[in-house]
């Protein structure tokens, strides 16, 4: 008897948890176009918004960039990585509890030493404008991996171009 009850209550609970939301129903306009009812209205604004998790490592790719680029054998920021990295900046100041690393990335040219070097310069490039923009330093670490951790393979320019980079991670 006693699981009788309780299969009738679990039953209940399914049946209830599959209800079918209601279908929004449109009222013809007399421009042909269409409105949503009140209670479809209602329930798209207390729903949740779709898109990465604020704060996130994918909100920072998504709505502001996680990576600038270098010129060949170069760790001085150009006006388009200058941008990603105001927006970074600005982003970062809005979530002041993330930290962040900044790894600094090279092409396969040259030796691994030569590299890792490289990769450091760059990321401390990125880290000291950031700071430069108000962001606290004790947020930032940078770590090069030099031509270790290739995005792109390839021996060509193209390859070499997207791998020449440093790439802010959220830690």
């Amino acid at each position: 008897m006693r699981f009788n009850i309780l299969g009738m209550i679990a039953a209940v609970a399914l049946v209830a948890a599959c209800e079918t939301a209601p279908k929004e129903e449109a009222a013809s306009g007399g421009t042909g176009g269409s409105m949503a009812s009140p209670s479809a209205t209602t329930s798209a604004a207390t729903m949740a918004p779709m898109g990465p998790k604020m704060g996130s490592q994918e909100d920072l790719v998504v709505n502001v960039g996680d990576r600038v680029f270098f010129d060949f054998d170069k760790y001085n920021l150009g006006s388009e990585s200058r941008r990603v990295l105001e927006k970074q900046a600005v982003w970062l100041n809005k979530y002041r509890l993330v930290t962040v690393a900044i790894e600094g990335h090279a092409d396969e040219r040259g030796t691994r030493e030569y590299n890792l070097a490289l990769g450091e310069r760059r990321a401390n490039s990125a880290k000291d404008y950031l700071v430069a923009l108000g962001v606290a330093a004790d947020r930032i670490r940078t770590i090069s991996y030099g031509k270790e951790r290739p995005v792109a393979l390839g021996s060509n320019e193209a390859a070499w171009a997207q791998n020449r980079r440093a790439v802010t991670t959220i830690k």
